[in-house]
Parts: C-alpha cells; sequence; structure tokens
C-alpha cells in the first residue's frame, strides 16, 4: 500500500523541517489558511490492494482525497477507463471518488472481477491509488465421495484426509463429532496444516464412526461439512481369535499383542524439503512422526539459533512458529522424531524473500519560486525493486517536460522552480513479489509570513518544567523567526532557551521570573508579522502528607492522609483509585477533603490506595498498601492415621491465613465416653507442621480438633475429626494430693482427688484405702471404695500419726504401687498454759514478755503459735477505769517471747499466754500485771488569747489529753513581731500545772506577739503549739501619728533614715561578698525524749529503735492577722501507737521468729531563739531589722 504524510486533523501547530538541500515545508492544516491556498490532491483513504469482497453484499471500493481546489475522481478497470456513467449498477458517493457496485438486483459480483485505479486530479496535478485486485469469495461445497470404513491394527499409524474445497479465501480446518464438540487432541493425535488428522498410532478407543471434518469461511460466515469417517480399531488379541478360528496350528498366538516401531515421519516426506516465506510474514514449519511408544519432536536451527522471543512451538511441538520473518531467518531447520526404539530427522531449507518496502519514501515539498529541492524514493526488497517515476500519473518518460525537473534513478531534483512546476509524483517500487506506490507532490508557492497561533494566547506551566511557546508560522519562502521578552524587549538568545524548527520557544526549566510577555516575529522576503503569548509559571502542586502502609484487623477502620500544597490560581482535583480502578461502590468509603477511611474493613478492601491530584496543569500521586488481617480460618480435612493402641497421628489441611502467618496449632480433645461436649488441651505444635503424633489413654473415645492461631488471635475450632476409641488397660495412676487429717480426736479423714474419666482405663473404677499407725503397726488395714474421694478411720488415738496409701484398680486390675504419705488423727484442745510468764517493760510504750513453752505431747495437736492477750487496766495519772479492750498478738511457732508494741505511758496492763493448735486455743496462764513509766505529755488541747487592751492579752488553755504522767508545769514563751515579721526578743514563764489561764501585762500597744505553749511532766517537755494576738492602739497617739505623719519636717526625716538604711544596705552586701559575718539565730537543740532511745534485743532480733527529731524551729509569724500556724510551726500530732504491724489475730502479728520489726518516731518542736537572732539566713533584710 502507498504509505503517505499523515497530515493531524487539529488546528496543530505548522512543522518545519530541512530535506538535504533544500528549505520545504508542509502546508498546515489550519481550516482558514486551507481555503486560501493552492495545494495539489492527495488520496486519503483507499481500499486494500488485494480486496476480496461478499458475493452477497454492494461492492464498496474506496478512495477518498484532498486538495485545493477540491479534487475530481475517475477510475479504470483492467487498464483502460471505466465509464461510470454507462453503467446503473455503479455510482460514485459525492464528493468522493468511492465506488459503490448495486448486487441486490441479481447482478453477480463475479462480473465486476478486475483491477481498479483511482485518479484524482485538480490543477495542480493528479494523485493515483493503487491497483485494487476485486474477487468474491468463495465457499464451494464438498465434492461427493463414497469414504470406505478405516479398518488399522491396534499400534499401526494413520491419517484420516481432509481435502478441503478451494475456497477464496482459504478456510479453516477443525474435526468434531456428531455432537459438534472438538475431538480431543494429543501427542499422538494431532492436526496437520493442511488439515488433515494424524495418529502416530492408533489405539482401541480410538474406534467411532464419526470423524468428520469442518472448513470455515470466514468471509461468508458459512461452515460446510466433510461426509463422516469411520475407524475401526483392530487388537492382536481379537486378530488371533479371528484367526485360530480358521486355522489349527499357527505361531501367530505367540505374537506379542502390539507391535513397537520406530518413529517414521507422516509430514513431511523425504529427508530434506524446501519453504519460501515473505519478509514480515509467519514462518509454519511441521513435522509429524507416527511409531510406537508416541515419538517426541524436537526443533534445532542447523549453524544458529532459534530466534528468541519469535519463537513458538504449537501442536504439541510438531510446529515451529517463527513470527515477523526476516533475511536473517533463512537456513536449515531440523526436526528430530524419537522414541525409545531409535529416531529419525528432516532438514527443512528455509528461504525467505521480500517484496518491497521502504527505505525513504517520497515526501511532500511545498517550495516558493525560485527556490530548489529532491524528491527521493528508495526501497529494499528481495529481489532488489525496481524503481519507476511517474508525474500525475503518467510515465515520467511520456509526461510534458518540466525544464526545472531532473531525474536521477530514485532521485528527482528540482533547480530555481516557478509555479507551472507544481505536479503530483508517483514512485513505484516493485519486484516478482509485490510493489509499493506513494505520491508527493510539490506544490510551488508565494506567499508572506502568517503566524497561525492566536494572539494573546495564555501559556500556563509548573515551576521547574519545560515551557513550550507556540508560534506555528506559514509562509514561502519559508519564514525566519525570533523571539523577544515583552513588547520591545532584545531579541532572545543563549542556552537557557531552545528555538524549534516549527516555530516553537522552549525554555527547559522554567522559573517564576519567568512570567511575562513573549514576542514572535516571523519575516521573509515578502514580508513581516508579529504575536504576542503570555506565560504564567504556577507553582507545583505537592502532597505534604502521603498516605502511608496500614496493616488493619477485619472490621476495623482504615484511614490513608492525602494533604496537598498548591498553587492558589489552580483548582485540584483529588481521586482516589484503588488498584488503579475507581473506588468500590460502597457506601463504607468515605472521601474527605484531605484522607479517605474505609469503614468495617473486609477482606476484599486488601490492596493498594492512590491519591491523584490533578490540576490543569499538573498530576502528582502517592499509593500505599492496606493489608487486611484478621484470625486464621479453621483448619480443614482432619485426618486420622497410625491408629495404635496408645498414639495416633493427626494430619490436617491448614485454612487460610488472612494475610497474618499462622505461628502454631492447637490441638484438643472430646471424650464422648466420659466427658462429651467438653474439650481439653491436648498439645500444639507451630505453624510450618500439620501433622502430629499424640499420645492417647486407654478407654477413651476421642474426637480431634485444631485451633489455628496468628498475630491476631485463634480461629475457630475445626470440625471435629471422626472418634477413635481406645482399648481398655490398669490404671495408670494413682489419685493424687492424698491427705489424712482427723476431723475429731478418735478418727482419721483420708482423702485424694480422684482420678478422671479418661484416666481410669477402663470400667469399674474404684479405690483401695490403706493405713497403719506409725512406728506402732506392722500389717496395713486395707478397703477396697467406689469411685468416691474421702474415707474416715474410726476409733483412732488422738493425734498421732499413720502411714496412708491409696491405689486405683479397675476390671482389668490395679495400678502401680502408690507411695505413702503421712497423716495425723483428730487433734484436742491443748491441756496445759505456759509457764514462767515474765514482761519486762522497756520504755512508756514498749515491753516485752518471755514465757515458758509448753510440753509437745500436752499440745494434742500440730502446734501452730502462742497468743498474748493484754489490756489496760487503768492510767495511773486520771485514777480513772474505762471500758477494757482486750489485745490479741499471735506468735506463730514455737517461740518464747515477743513484744508488746503501742502502749500508753504511765500505766497498769495486764496478760496472759496461751498455746495454739488445730482444734485451739489451751488454758490461759495467771494474768500477768505491768506498769509502763511516765512519758512526756501530748500538747495542751487548746490555747486561746482573749480580751486584748494596750498592754496585755489573757490566755486559756487545756490540759493535754494524754498527760502522760504527772503534770509539772507549762512552759509559755512569746516574742513580739515587728511591721517587717521579723521577730523580736523571746521571753519564757514557767506556770504551775494546776493553772488553766495567764494575764500577760505590760506589753506594747498595736503589737503582734507569737506564742509558744507546751506542758511537762518529769520526764521532759511534750509537744508545744503556737498562736499570734494582737494589742489594741491608743486612739489619741493614733490621731498624733496621723498629724505628725503630714508634717514637713517628719516626711523630710523619714527620707533621711531611708538613705541611711540604703547606705547600710550597700555596706551589708559587700561585707557580705567578702565573707563577712551577720548575727544569725542559733538553732537550739531538741530535748531529747528519755522514753525513745535505741535498743537492741539480746537475741539481735528486735529491730533498732530511733527517734526523729522536728526540723529546726521556723519562728517566722504569719501573716499579719492570721491566727493560723505558720508552715513551719509544729502541729499538735497524734502520740497513739498503731499495732496493724505487730502481729496477726485480732490487732497485728509479729514476724515468724516472734520478733516485732518496726521504728517509732515522734516530732517535737524545737525551742525557740532567744535574742533578736532570727532563724532564716542572714540577709541585708534581717540585718536592717535590726536596727528598728
Amino acid at each position: 500500500m502507498m504509505k503517505e504524510k499523515s497530515i493531524s486533523a487539529s488546528k496543530a501547530s505548522l512543522v518545519f523541517f530541512l530535506c538535504q538541500m533544500i528549505s520545504a515545508l508542509d502546508v498546515p492544516l489550519d481550516s482558514k489558511l486551507l481555503e486560501e491556498l493552492s495545494q495539489p490532491p492527495t488520496i486519503t483513504q483507499q481500499s486494500p490492494k488485494d480486496y476480496i469482497v461478499d458475493p452477497r453484499e454492494n461492492i464498496v471500493i474506496q478512495c477518498e482525497a484532498k486538495g485545493k481546489p477540491p479534487p475530481s475522481f475517475s477510475w479504470t478497470r483492467n487498464g483502460t477507463h471505466f465509464d461510470i456513467d454507462k453503467d446503473a449498477q455503479v455510482t460514485m458517493k459525492p464528493n468522493s471518488g468511492t465506488l459503490v457496485v448495486n448486487i441486490m438486483n441479481g447482478v453477480k459480483a463475479e462480473a465486476y472481477e478486475g483491477v481498479y485505479q483511482c485518479t484524482a486530479r485538480n490543477e495542480r496535478g493528479a494523485a493515483i491509488s493503487n491497483n485494487i485486485v476485486i474477487r468474491p469469495s468463495r465457499s464451494p461445497l464438498w465434492t461427493k465421495e463414497k469414504l470406505e470404513p478405516n479398518h488399522v491394527r491396534e499400534g499401526d499409524s494413520l491419517v484420516l484426509n481432509c481435502r478441503p474445497p478451494v475456497g477464496l479465501p482459504p478456510p479453516i480446518i477443525f474435526w468434531m463429532d456428531n455432537a459438534f464438540q472438538r475431538l480431543p487432541q494429543s501427542e499422538r493425535v494431532s492436526q496437520g496444516l493442511n488439515g488433515d488428522l494424524y495418529f502416530s498410532n492408533v489405539q482401541p478407543e480410538d474406534t467411532r464412526e464419526d470423524y468428520i471434518c469442518y472448513a470455515r469461511f470466514n468471509h461468508t460466515q458459512t461452515i460446510q461439512q466433510k461426509q463422516p469417517i469411520s475407524v475401526k480399531v483392530f487388537s492382536m488379541d481379537s486378530l488371533n481369535d479371528t484367526i485360530a478360528a480358521n486355522l489349527s496350528d499357527t505361531d501367530i498366538y505367540g505374537a506379542k499383542p502390539v507391535t513397537e516401531r520406530p518413529p517414521v515421519l507422516l509430514t513431511p516426506t523425504g529427508s530434506t524439503s524446501n519453504k519460501v516465506e515473505l519478509r514480515g510474514n509467519v514462518l509454519l514449519l511441521e513435522c509429524i512422526a507416527a511409531g510406537l511408544p508416541t515419538p517426541v519432536i524436537r526443533w534445532i536451527k542447523e549453524g544458529g539459533e532459534l530466534p528468541a522471543n519469535r519463537t513458538f512451538f504449537e501442536n504439541f511441538k510438531k510446529t515451529l512458529k517463527i513470527i515477523d520473518v526476516s533475511e536473517a531467518d533463512s537456513g536449515n531447520y531440523k526436526c528430530t522424531a524419537r522414541n525409545t526404539l531409535g529416531s529419525t530427522h528432516h532438514v527443512i531449507s528455509v528461504t525467505v524473500k521480500a517484496a518491497p518496502y521502504w527505505i525513504t519514501a517520497p515526501r511532500n515539498l511545498v517550495l516558493s519560486p525560485g527556490e530548489d529541492g529532491t524528491l527521493i524514493c528508495r526501497a529494499n526488497g528481495n529481489p532488489k525493486p525496481s524503481i519507476s517515476w511517474l508525474t500525475n500519473g503518467v510515465p515520467i518518460a511520456i509526461a510534458p517536460e518540466d525544464p526545472s525537473r531532473k531525474v536521477d534513478g530514485d532521485t528527482i531534483i528540482f533547480s530555481a522552480v516557478q509555479e507551472r512546476s507544481s505536479a503530483v509524483y508517483q514512485c513505484n517500487a516493485s519486484n516478482e513479489y509485490g510493489y509499493l506506490l506513494a505520491n508527493a507532490f510539490v506544490n510551488v508557492l508565494a506567499e508572506p509570513p502568517r503566524i497561525l497561533t492566536p494572539a494573546n494566547k495564555l501559556y500556563q506551566v509548573i515551576a521547574d518544567s519545560p515551557a513550550l511557546i507556540d508560534c506555528a508560522y506559514f509562509g514561502s519562502p519559508k519564514p525566519e523567526i525570533e523571539w523577544f521578552r515583552g513588547v520591545k524587549g532584545s531579541i532572545l538568545r543563549g542556552n537557557e532557551y531552545v528555538f524549534h524548527d516549527n516555530g516553537t520557544l522552549e525554555i527547559p526549566v522554567a522559573q517564576k521570573d519567568s512570567t511575562g510577555t513573549y514576542t514572535c516575529v516571523a519575516r521573509n522576503k515578502l514580508g513581516k508579522t508579529q504575536n504576542e503569548v503570555q506565560l504564567e509559571v504556577k507553582d507545583p502542586t505537592m502532597i505534604i502528607k502521603q498516605p502511608q502502609y496500614k496493616v488493619i484487623q477485619r472490621s476495623a477502620q482504615a484511614s490513608f492522609e492525602c494533604v496537598i500544597k498548591h498553587d492558589p490560581t489552580l483548582i485540584p482535583t483529588v481521586i482516589w483509585l484503588k488498584d488503579n480502578n475507581e473506588l468500590p461502590d460502597d457506601e463504607r468509603f468515605l472521601v474527605g477533603k484531605d484522607n479517605l477511611t474505609i469503614m468495617n474493613v473486609t477482606d476484599k478492601d486488601d490492596g493498594t490506595y492512590t491519591c491523584i491530584v490533578n490540576t490543569t496543569l499538573d498530576s502528582v500521586s502517592a499509593s500505599a498498601v492496606l493489608t487486611v488481617v484478621a484470625r486464621p480460618n479453621p483448619p480443614l480435612d482432619l485426618e486420622l492415621t497410625g491408629q495404635l493402641e496408645r498414639s495416633i497421628e493427626l494430619s490436617w489441611v491448614p485454612g487460610e491465613e488472612n494475610n497474618s502467618p499462622i505461628t502454631n496449632f492447637v490441638i484438643e480433645y472430646e471424650d464422648g465416653l466420659h466427658e462429651p461436649g467438653v474439650w481439653h488441651y491436648q498439645t500444639e505444635v507451630p505453624g510450618s507442621q500439620t501433622t502430629v503424633q499424640l499420645k492417647l489413654s486407654p478407654y477413651v473415645n476421642y474426637s480431634f480438633r485444631v485451633i489455628a492461631v496468628n498475630e491476631i488471635g485463634r480461629s475457630q475450632p475445626s470440625e471435629p475429626s471422626e472418634q477413635y476409641l481406645t482399648k481398655s488397660a490398669n490404671p495408670d495412676e494413682n489419685p493424687s494430693n492424698v491427705q489424712g487429717i482427723g476431723s475429731e480426736p478418735d478418727n482419721l479423714v483420708i482423702t485424694w482427688e480422684s482420678l478422671k474419666g479418661f484416666q481410669s482405663n477402663g470400667p469399674g473404677l474404684q479405690y483401695k484405702v490403706s493405713w497403719r499407725q506409725k512406728d506402732v503397726d506392722d500389717e496395713w488395714t486395707s478397703v477396697v471404695v467406689a469411685n468416691v474421694s474421702k474415707y474416715i478411720v474410726s476409733g483412732t488415738p488422738t493425734f498421732v500419726p499413720y502411714e496412708i496409701k491409696v491405689q486405683a484398680l479397675n476390671d482389668l486390675g490395679y495400678a502401680p504401687e502408690p507411695s505413702e504419705v503421712i497423716g495425723h488423727s483428730g487433734e484436742d484442745l491443748p491441756m496445759v498454759a505456759p509457764g514462767n510468764v515474765q514482761v519486762h517493760v522497756i520504755n512508756s510504750t514498749l515491753a516485752k514478755v518471755h514465757w515458758d513453752p509448753v510440753p509437745l505431747k500436752s499440745v494434742r495437736g500440730h502446734l501452730q503459735g502462742y497468743k498474748v492477750y493484754y489490756w489496760k487496766v487503768q492510767s495511773l495519772s486520771r485514777r480513772s477505769k474505762r471500758h477494757v479492750e482486750k489485745k490479741i498478738l499471735t506468735f506463730r511457732g514455737n517461740k518464747t517471747f515477743g513484744m508488746l508494741p503501742g502502749l500508753e505511758p504511765y500505766s497498769s496492763y495486764k496478760l496472759n499466754v496461751r498455746v495454739v493448735n488445730g482444734k485451739g486455743e489451751g488454758p490461759a496462764s495467771p494474768d500477768k500485771v505491768f506498769k509502763t513509766p511516765e512519758g512526756v505529755p501530748s500538747p495542751p488541747s487548746f490555747l486561746k488569747i482573749t480580751n486584748p487592751t494596750l498592754d496585755s492579752l489573757t490566755l486559756e488553755w487545756g490540759s493535754p489529753t494524754h498527760p502522760n504522767g504527772v503534770l509539772t508545769s507549762y512552759i509559755l514563751k512569746f516574742q513580739p513581731i515587728n511591721n517587717t515579721h521579723e521577730l523580736g526578743p523571746l521571753v519564757e514563764i514557767r506556770i504551775p500545772a494546776n493553772e488553766s489561764s495567764l494575764i500577760l501585762k505590760n506589753l506594747n500597744y498595736s503589737t503582734r506577739y507569737k506564742f509558744y505553749f507546751n506542758a511537762q511532766t518529769s520526764v521532759g517537755s511534750g509537744s508545744q503549739i503556737t498562736e499570734e494576738a494582737v494589742t489594741i492602739m491608743d486612739e489619741a497617739m493614733a490621731s498624733r501619728q496621723v498629724d505628725i505623719a503630714t508634717q514637713g519636717w517628719f516626711i523630710g526625716l523619714m527620707c533621711a533614715v531611708a538613705l541611711l538604711i540604703l547606705i547600710l544596705l550597700i555596706v551589708c552586701f559587700i561585707r557580705r561578698n567578702k565573707g563577712g559575718k551577720y548575727p544569725v539565730k542559733e538553732k537550739e537543740d531538741a530535748h531529747a525524749d528519755p522514753e525513745i532511745q535505741p535498743m537492741k534485743e539480746d537475741d539481735g532480733t528486735f529491730g533498732e529503735y530511733r527517734s526523729l527529731e522536728s526540723d529546726a524551729e521556723d519562728h517566722k509569724p504569719l501573716k499579719k492577722g492570721s491566727r493560723t500556724p505558720s508552715d513551719r510551726t509544729v502541729k499538735k500530732e497524734d502520740s497513739d501507737d498503731s499495732l496493724v504491724d505487730y502481729g496477726e489475730g485480732v490487732n497485728g502479728q509479729f514476724n515468724e521468729d516472734g520478733s516485732f520489726i518496726g521504728q517509732y518516731s515522734g516530732k517535737k518542736e524545737k525551742e525557740p531563739a532567744e535574742g533578736n537572732e532570727s532563724s532564716e539566713a542572714p540577709s541585708p533584710v534581717n540585718a536592717m531589722n535590726s536596727f528598728v
């Protein structure tokens, strides 16, 4: 087919190119331009060279062309003019050269067979089409023939000939049976390229009467069938039987049923053959062999390799197929057929010829008057094609002469062309295998420059990407193009720009500052024109937060983010894809502004999700994978194999992992005999294992199930396996946890944990219970009991040891000999109380008690420990009795001492001691009386300050809640507080213990005082409480102070004092920086509590006791007017001791060794400092306060 230049149908830019010695151009398909420019005809559409038509339909022979002015059309038929007007059945489409032959009126298509050629002509020249050969398709019937049945011996070869009728085009062949089912083909039975059916060796199953060959003619959509062929295969056994019926003695009886044979080629015949194929076609080579066993075919190319990527084997390797063959594929191809008895081969010599094909097809020339140009027509083929030229459809040798034209073989050279030189030239390249025909026009035009790109066209590009600014132009001679920045800017040059031949300006990397106006100027000798266009450079679109890989459990929620940044002048659109397709139409998929959310995730949601952001200028995307995981599916197909009495093998097929690998399998079993419906854990195996050997117990009806486990969780259990009942046997084990403990003083209760159902190993489970008194009896006393877990032995001595054993048995016998355990008969209450109880008072709150242990025989049971009962009788200071609350401390084991904590000072106590066994407590020891010494008192219960006057305050107080002894006196300390909250001199007063109030006189008016108050016993001072109060101000003095404060002299004095203080502050800072010392309050040591001293028990088991003194007293008062103690003021504390950590029973518990471990601490406030010294760190402020 003629190769022609394709011209775009859009208003595309004009493309210029250089062609060797000339400068030629294409005419762009611009509608406005084409209306004005003359152009020779160009064939745009035509029918194929070999045109096979359906004889039942109208014949349409296509011929379309373009040109200016529009061309007219004419046809030749078989080399002579075809007068369309004289044939009523033939019409030509309007404005077209396409012919329509109407054969619906009884006209036969064969009447219009022939060679047709179309000519399109206008005033500039004439273009011609290929020679179009019209032939109607044919689908003839098979000729009638009588087909004899094929009788063939088993193992022999067979060929069923098809011989289809010759059609146009050739039919497609296939074999079917009467039921229109394709006959099965294999290495033994296959269809050849010629349509015949080949049997390498026949088998009895090949016997049938409906081997039918079909021919399908695609053009007419018809199928023709051959008459059925019958095949009867005889085996050697049946053949010998037939011969034996007619002959009495023959050695055929000894023949083999089927004779094996080496390969023999059925097609092609001989040892060599030749094959010619054309370049570009498909090469098909075939070898089909007979033989038994069925031969195998192998192909090679002698002296070379079969071409990779173009070689295919078909028809069970009997056909070698090479596509798109070239001259390099010529050579010898060898097929070898081989079976166990030998081999044979055939060599096919392949020669590849070639119809003509283009090397350089001629191209249209648009020249201006006086220009030069060439038309080049180069083709190749095998054999090499000859080149001939035509002009306007006439051989150039007889065409009108043109002085500007010169033919040189495959080239026409034009020199100084004129407008009359316009014409259409045809190049014909032909050899014996075909021809090529190409039209190329020479159009001589004289046109001033024209710019076809619209004025002020706006171009928008993304920053850092190329910008292509068009300047589509036309002119003859070809215009020169120049570009300028702006309207009157300088010409653009340099490496930062690329100037294309079609006029396009390229900015390889456009930046934001590339935005602006660009001017294109086109000029030739006939004129000049220009055009302005605009360029805008936009910011790129980016995905600043991309979707991330997700692993989500089934039914959960998955969310992908896609946060974008874009140029504000561009409108982005976001599209989400799943596996490069649209999202499913499912309401579970929620697309938000910056995200995609998938609710209630399912397995189908697994895949790759892509966020695509599009603007009019760019597109970006990001993808992430969603993996949906879930618990595995249950295992399948449980199978029991290798059944033995004590073991069995279980195998299974794993279920789906659901994207999370199976880590292990759990095997469970059900005992349908003893516990139906209850599943027990058996074992587990790694996830890579699908079989396990299981240990079994006798007399169990087993069913097994398997559970798969992955990181997400456990699968549902598999379906149960088949049941397997093991045989009965003696018990393998005896009851566990055998114990002997009496419930009464005269019995022994023997208990055990019964065997489970599957542990019985058989029916009739019972227990043999045996016992004897340890070190007394030689013989065992035994009894057999039913399947219970307890037996009571009566009439035993109190609390004596027994040897005990329990043995399992069933109908088949006894379990192994059981082990013995030691038990005891029942306990009774202890008979003796502890003696020689002694109490040693350590201090006012702690005492130690000693006792002698009771004889073990008198305990009459397991010694659990001793209990100490103690209670306060009365307080020695108040002489008043109160409700007696007994406290109990339990000391485990055989201990003979213990500590009694939390005692109240200066009180009288009683205690007794009792021994404890499993039955209860024994008798109490005689009550022992002891007293605690005096201690320091608790703080006074309250301190109130009332009746403030100018110089006095009244103090009232309450006695301590816990005097802890005989009060000797109260200590009152107080000191003034100035306006800067500094403390003045400290005054101390001792008050008799029987007083409850005091009037302090001779105090300063309008002064705040801080008071410290505590009580004393002979042991020492208790904790103090604090309070603050203020004396009142005299009214007359207050008025005088107000009057003085308004006087000028007073104001001046205060300023002088302030200046002096500032100087002193500076001096103090300097001295301090040099290491100077300042008077500070020395902290007083707290009075040590004589009752709480470090002690150490004789046996070393008593913990260390120590007193934690309070931090140094902070004498800084509260804010003025506050009666609440400051943060550092010592508050009243609870001095009660707790027994929680000392023992068990009613109140607490000692340690196992009977010792009490703990610490006691009491906080005691320091005495206030004397004098003007403050407890705060030295500072200039304190220094200044000392002057006030």
